[in-house]
């Protein structure tokens, strides 16, 4: 496999057999690979190319042109790699790059190829959950400032209140494996009380950002009684089934052969270790440039 792919944007594209192109997964960092781990339970069938471009996060602090810039280059480099579709696994740059890659690059790079973001599913199954129509998002600073959940809830469902917090503190305490610690719980702890203290009517707490699943213990310790908590995971791995059903053209071209590879921009050691945690099992990864 060469993992130095050409980005450039007026390079084509390799030519993809039918049956032989892979599902990109794509994060800035670690916490996509809990949306690989839950799509890969759900259909294991596929070959799936995780890339994290762990040596520049995290992107929630950069601008809107750099994010953008730098998830179109880990696209193109999947569609390097031979993905025909590839999955947004991070908030941020679904909220601030997928749309203009959709409308903008795809048309020009390959309009037979899919980039899907984590936004969309997410938002589409909370609608049916919460009664009170009070809905709160804890997110990174980057993803609440966007305001694209926010968006896309009122697409849906108009009447929803949103209230968004962002917790700065909860990617660093994952990716320093502290997040079960006992520090953890002060940090999880003072982010909730303060979600329900800005709209305690909350029944439906949404967690924006892949990392916060290794939270969970903590996060429902500190959650009150009868407010449900939604990952995205399972969400995301639901809509992609149901997405490659609508899309059977889609389908065939993609190879079954239930692998998975990992790609990294940083030290493939420090990347083995931390996406062992994520995904409960070994990791081999091969560090890539963009």
């Amino acid at each position: 496999m060469n993992n130095t792919p050409n980005t450039n944007p007026h390079t084509p594209l390799p030519s993809i057999t039918p049956g032989q192109a892979r599902i990109g997964i794509f994060d800035s960092g670690y916490g996509g690979l809990t949306i690989l781990r839950q799509i890969r339970q759900l259909l294991p069938q596929y070959d799936y190319i995780y890339l994290g471009d762990n040596a520049r996060a995290p992107y929630g602090s950069h601008s809107f042109d750099i994010i953008y810039r730098y998830t179109l280059q880990a696209v193109q480099a999947l569609f390097q790699q031979g993905c025909q579709l590839v999955i947004l696994a991070c908030n941020t740059a679904s909220a601030k790059a997928l749309r203009t890659i959709q409308q903008r690059d795809l048309p020009t790079l390959d309009p037979t190829r899919r980039v899907l973001g984590v936004i969309r599913p997410t938002v589409e199954a909370v609608g049916p959950l919460t009664h009170t129509h009070h809905i709160g998002l804890l997110a990174t600073q980057g993803t609440v400032n966007s305001g694209s959940y926010t968006l896309e809830l009122h697409k849906l469902c108009p009447d929803i209140t949103v209230t968004s917090l962002a917790c700065p503190m909860w990617v660093p305490l994952v990716e320093n494996f502290e997040y079960d610690s006992p520090g953890a719980d002060y940090f999880v702890k003072k982010r909730i009380e303060g979600i329900m203290r800005l709209d305690p009517d909350i029944d439906t707490l949404i967690l924006g950002c892949t990392h916060y699943p290794l939270l969970m213990n903590k996060i429902v310790k500190y959650t009150p009684p009868g407010v449900r908590i939604v990952p995205q995971g399972e969400y995301v791995a639901a809509a992609l089934r149901q997405y490659l059903m609508r899309h059977p053209e889609l389908n065939t071209m993609l190879s079954q052969r239930g692998t998975c590879h990992y790609l990294s921009t940083e030290s493939p050691d420090k990347f083995n270790q931390s996406a062992t945690m994520f995904m409960h099992e070994n990791v081999s990864a091969e560090q890539i440039e963009l």
